[in-house]
């Protein structure tokens, strides 16, 4: 379509926006068992002001924006100190997870090249995010997928078994996302430990989830900065952060170790170009709306916001296991939550909820449904739980075959 070639007035536009949103998932209402996350309406409105107030500065260059730089910086520290990183820890803000797993793919390929390793290759397990594919293909660094455990954890002696002399990067998740379960972290970095390579811990889901539950008392698998293997994770904080899209963390153990994911470059005709990850403009307003909200929250904020989500999961659990003829995938430690039907087609049973207004994602193998619960779902899992029972009578009775849902969607 053309430009409009006269200007449209604000209210008509917004009055546009909120027709066009009128068919999208009613994720404040905890519809949505993924994409989004919801810890309330103060919480959504600071995270909102917040964003406005700063969207269109840019940390490119923080020194125009000193604002931006002890934002930034206070907000690496605080998820740091959660993941027990130690004084010489150091991060940057990111867009997202997937920006966040690039570069941990950028760096261990250049601490590989100052090695003089020309063939670099990732040992992984089949449950590691699909972001780690797209580092594969941007940064030319060779992906060798390991099959997981029955338990869905990745298999530590496999993994062992899988390096070679190229190899520069391990990678393990707390929890996983497919299966919600945490890899053998300890045993994944001390192969890394000892052949001195980098190890890469995926907590977006779970760094700031864990950290809690583990101060609520729940005994929670090692797999943070405590294991010294472990050279740099990354934590998303528009998932269990509840802040504003486009926020999350890679830190690093090292100043040196985090040099190695950035660029600069002199050879144009504009000075010295520096930037710390991927993007090159970066609109202050998600490190402004995750340093308020992180602030705002606090720590009692978190343990409560993770306490309704944890109790939120075990009833789903409980649920989900009295259902005959459906099986949990692995055994959740956190809040995401997988589960399959032996006597139905699991695709089918998800289109049937979407069709009650329920997002839940698609996965394979094997044919599962996927619950992210946040909380906001702590008051609809029984709602859920009774539509589910329904929907599967239904396609029990007609045997209605489904078909998967991408993840991730060109279009």
């Amino acid at each position: 379509m053309p430009l409009p070639k006269n200007g449209i007035a604000a209210e008509t536009l917004l009055q546009q926006l909120d027709a066009l949103a009128a068919h999208d998932v009613d994720w404040k209402s905890g519809r949505a068992f993924s994409l989004a996350y919801h810890a309330g309406p103060e919480v959504l409105a600071l995270a909102n002001a917040a964003l406005a107030k700063f969207q269109s500065t840019n940390a490119l260059n923080v020194a125009a924006f000193p604002s931006l730089r002890r934002m930034q910086a206070e907000v690496v520290d605080i998820v740091a100190d959660l993941l027990h990183g130690g004084p010489d820890a150091a991060g940057f803000m990111t867009s997202g997870g997937t920006e966040s797993i690039l570069l941990a793919v950028k760096a261990a390929r250049t601490r590989g090249r100052e090695r003089g390793i020309t063939a670099p290759e990732m040992v992984l397990p089949t449950t590691a995010h699909a972001a780690f594919e797209k580092g594969a293909a941007y940064f030319d660094v060779r992906s060798v997928r390991v099959p997981v455990g029955a338990d869905y954890k990745a298999d530590a002696s496999a993994m062992a078994a899988a390096l070679t002399p190229q190899t520069v990067l391990l990678v393990a998740s707390a929890p996983s996302y497919p299966q919600g379960v945490i890899d053998s972290v300890q045993q994944i970095a001390a192969l890394a430990a000892a052949r001195d390579i980098n190890c890469h811990v995926d907590a977006c889901m779970g760094g700031i989830t864990l950290p809690m539950l583990e101060r609520l008392g729940q005994a929670v698998t090692p797999f943070d900065f405590r294991l010294p293997g472990v050279t740099s994770m990354s934590v998303d904080l528009h998932k269990y952060g509840y802040t504003a899209k486009g926020a999350s963390v890679i830190v690093h153990r090292t100043k040196a170790l985090r040099k190695q994911q950035t660029f600069s470059t002199d050879n144009w005709l504009g000075g010295l170009y520096a930037s710390s990850g991927v993007l090159g403009t970066k609109s202050g307003g998600p490190i402004a709306a995750a340093w308020a909200v992180l602030h705002h929250l606090g720590e009692d904020g978190y343990l409560r916001l993770t306490r309704v989500a944890r109790a939120a999961t075990l009833l789903l659990l409980e649920g989900l296991r009295e259902i005959p003829g459906l099986r949990v995938l692995g055994d959740p430690e956190a809040t995401l939550v997988a589960f399959t039907i032996d006597d139905a087609d699991v695709f089918a049973v998800g289109e049937a909820l979407a069709a009650r207004g329920w997002v839940l994602d698609q996965q394979q193998p094997p044919p599962s449904l996927h619950c992210t619960v946040n909380a906001v779902h702590a008051p609809v899992i029984p709602a859920l739980l009774a539509d589910l029972r329904a929907v599967l009578a239904v396609v029990r009775t007609g045997g209605a075959r489904g078909s998967a849902k991408p993840y991730g969607r060109l279009e």
